[in-house]
């Protein structure tokens, strides 16, 4: 079959390879939604190369593929470096390489796809709660040793808060459990999380906090990674303990809590401590003081026995009867030189005592002498201080009489008269007489 069309038509129309490469290449790079565009897929034949790590992205089902390359100064900068076989989602851009007529997608980012970007997110979270220093042991608070008070934050359906009450119920009766119930999965769990823990801090009554659920897969436990959650249990004013999922699961809860265990049942046995083991250690400790005193008293008698045989090799006794004949000796000698002593001091009284009464003036007045006095009480001890007419007052043993000078008769020169044994001036001065007259 022969197509005839005419020449011109077919000049006019025509299009080099390589205007026909740019066109579509303008139309690619210049699409706002391919300059930016994020594609998920399965990574394959894999090549890395000098200039950057080549690969092919397909869907699952082998039906499409598409040419990646990440160049060498952005392979440090990827979160998930591609392996074949693996899922990934690629943020990049559409790019034409007119060379071989063919389009590539130049690769930013890439991220794991379904689980692996949900562990990525989960790493990348708790770097920065753990940077900030929310997992610091030095955080972590002691839990109450017998709490009177406890709260439960759990779903009120799940088998787990069952399992809570019959454990307190079995190891401490009595118990006060306020429970405050929330959502422990799906996507309104984390914030009926958070609002469960607030109810029980505006409550104030609980002394520690338990948040559990039973195991589950790891989509289920999601919202104990949570963001709100892990800081609601931060910044909690009591001790928090966790009993989230089976022993292989670990959620960022746990690493903020201050204590945590693998099952609702046990949160319950490390919160509160078993009666029976409480009698138990009681017993232990009541049997271990009786045999501390009975030990105790044993060697306080053993010491006092001992002490007894020393006393008996001593013979105190003796040596008591010794210091008592010493004391009853000194005790008379001191009774001897004290007696003595006083002897000897009454006989030099008794001497002071006639002394003094042989100094006595009044008793030199009795054997007939007296005493001169002019009338300011002065002693007139020489008739050269008198004067005619002056009045004197003389003192006798036994009353006095008042005087006045008739006549001085001074002492003649050369004559001496003693006053208390001591010889007078003017013993060579002629002797005047003269009369006195006595008035009284």
């Amino acid at each position: 079959m022969t197509l005839d069309l005419p020449d011109s038509l077919i000049l006019d129309t025509a299009l080099s390879v390589s205007g026909l490469t740019d066109y579509i290449r303008l139309l690619l790079e210049q699409d706002e939604q391919l300059r930016q565009v994020w594609v998920t897929g399965e990574v394959s034949s894999a090549n890395h190369h000098r200039s950057g790590l080549f690969f092919t992205l397909q869907d699952t089902d082998r039906t499409a593929g598409i040419k990646c390359v990440v160049w060498n100064s952005q392979l440090p900068k990827l979160a998930q470096i591609p392996v074949p076989g693996e899922q990934i989602i690629i943020l990049g851009s559409i790019r034409l390489y007119p060379q071989r007529g063919e389009y590539q997608l130049s690769v930013w980012q890439t991220l794991p796809a379904g689980v692996g970007l949900q562990a990525l997110r989960y790493q990348q979270l708790k770097n920065r709660l753990l940077a900030e220093g929310l997992f610091d042991p030095q955080r972590k608070r002691s839990l109450p040793t017998h709490p009177q008070t406890i709260a439960v934050v759990t779903s009120p359906t799940a088998a787990a808060w069952g399992d809570i009450q019959k454990t307190l119920k079995q190891r401490y009766p009595g118990l006060h459990v306020l429970f405050s119930p929330a959502t422990v999965q799906g996507e309104q769990a984390p914030e009926s999380i958070v609002k469960a823990i607030e109810r029980v801090e505006r409550d104030g009554r609980a002394e520690v906090l338990i948040l559990s659920r039973g195991g589950g897969a790891v989509e289920e436990l999601a919202c104990f990674n949570d963001e709100r959650v892990v800081r609601s249990l931060a910044s909690c004013s009591i001790p928090v303990i966790t009993g989230i999922g089976h022993q292989r699961d670990e959620s960022l809860a746990d690493l903020v809590a201050d204590a945590c265990v693998h099952t609702p049942t046990a949160t319950a046995e490390m919160v509160v401590p078993a009666l029976s083991e409480l009698y138990t250690e009681h017993q232990q400790r009541v049997v271990a003081l009786n045999e501390a005193v009975h030990d105790s008293w044993e060697n306080a008698e053993n010491k006092l026995q001992v002490l007894q045989n020393r006393l008996r090799r001593l013979r105190l006794d003796r040596q008591v009867e010794q210091e008592v004949e010493k004391l009853a000796w000194k005790r008379q000698h001191l009774v001897q030189i004290t007696t003595r002593r006083s002897q000897q001091a009454m006989q030099h009284l008794e001497l002071l005592r006639q002394k003094l009464a042989t100094l006595d003036p009044k008793a030199v007045l009795q054997r007939g002498y007296a005493v001169v006095r002019r009338e300011d009480g002065a002693i007139a001890r020489s008739a050269a201080e008198l004067t005619v007419g002056q009045e004197l007052v003389i003192q006798l043993g036994q009353g006095g009489v008042k005087v006045k000078v008739m006549e001085v008769n001074e002492p003649p020169s050369g004559f001496t008269v003693a006053y208390g044994g001591k010889p007078a001036v003017g013993a060579d001065l002629p002797r005047r007489r003269g009369n006195r007259e006595f008035n009284g």
